[in-house]
């Protein structure tokens, strides 16, 4: 993952990152150095990202739904 991508995939999440480190218990500084200097983003980044712009893209989806009448469930 590069760092044009990351930037892309936090914004899609809802997230910068400073609300992204908080969120994952992990140091500002640390997230604010990936893909720096020549350090690179964390291998498991991208999927975390993946994954959670999925389920929010789910959740909305699920309201629209639920608010329309169409699905009775929680």
């Amino acid at each position: 993952m590069d760092r044009e991508t990351f930037k892309s995939m936090l914004k899609q999440a809802g997230f910068n990152k400073r609300t992204f480190s908080e969120y994952l218990g992990v140091k500002y500084q640390s997230v604010n150095s990936w893909g720096n200097n020549g350090r690179g983003i964390p291998y498991w980044v991208e999927s975390w990202l993946h994954l959670y712009i999925e389920n929010k893209k789910c959740k909305q989806i699920k309201n629209v739904l639920k608010d329309s009448g169409v699905c009775n469930y929680g």
